[in-house]
């Protein structure tokens, strides 16, 4: 079936407390983390991966957010499925009846430009340890083995301790993130440009812990150059922890060229 975007309204309250109770919040309930709470939660209701890659939005002091996702299944099969297997508790923090789909296009063309939203924890597997520098008083923190992962920018700052040079080398937070990016792109697409728009830590809830990670959010224009797998990337979603609300492309128009 033709790729689907679908749009449902989430009370957040409800599914904090369903996380409570059902001990996905790493141990802790202040530890609450929407994105693993709904990955168990979406996944149990419809299935898993039905309802992936998905994107929460939550407007400013607002208590009830909007799933976005990306679907192989119609609005009537997802609600049908919910009917069957959703708990009353599920029922109430997911409004069924209010969900919204719209068919995505089915083929799409080389060159064609296409603006982007997406959510992402931009991390890398480290291919050697690194040993942290010491600090103002001698003190040298923990570093990080070989294979762990870790936000792209902080591997960057770690392998060059001197702000200087990385600022010399233009090596910003966004311009790391930017290059993160573009090299998930992979043959789909060019990345034209990309900017910055939120970075912030959060607590991320994994196998019952709790730990903080990067969260950011960067909006830009790309240039598809393999139709196939810019279809296949738009159904996957972009980076890790795609399972957990990242890594989905939301299409917007294009920004205006340089020159036009």
């Amino acid at each position: 079936m033709t790729l689907q975007l679908i749009r449902l309204p989430v009370d957040l309250a409800e599914l904090a407390r369903i996380a409570g109770e059902r001990g996905w919040t790493g141990g802790r309930r202040q530890h609450f983390d929407e994105g693993a709470a709904l990955h168990h939660l979406l996944g149990e209701t419809f299935g898993a991966g039905v309802l992936q890659p998905f994107r929460l939005r939550v407007a400013p002091r607002q208590r009830q957010g909007r799933l976005y996702a990306y679907t192989r299944h119609d609005s009537a099969e997802l609600v049908e499925t919910a009917t069957i297997a959703a708990t009353p508790e599920v029922m109430t923090a997911l409004s069924l009846q209010a969900l919204e789909t719209k068919t995505m296009p089915n083929a799409w063309r080389a060159g064609q430009r296409i603006g982007f939203d997406v959510r992402l924890r931009p991390t890398v597997r480290l291919s050697s340890a690194i040993e942290a520098p010491s600090d103002r008083t001698g003190n040298r923190h923990h570093g990080f083995p070989k294979g762990a992962e870790i936000d792209a920018f902080l591997a960057e700052a770690l392998r060059h301790p001197q702000r200087d040079t990385m600022m010399h080398q233009g090596r910003s937070r966004e311009a790391v993130y930017r290059v993160w990016l573009a090299k998930r792109l992979g043959d789909a697409a060019d990345l034209e440009e990309a900017r910055l728009v939120s970075a912030q830590r959060v607590m991320a809830a994994r196998g019952g812990k709790a730990r903080e990670a990067c969260d950011i959010v960067m909006h830009g224009t790309l240039s598809i150059t393999d139709t196939q797998r810019f279809a296949d990337l738009l159904t996957r979603g972009i980076g890790r922890h795609r399972a957990y609300g990242y890594g989905m492309l939301l299409l917007s128009p294009p920004k205006a060229a340089t020159g036009d």
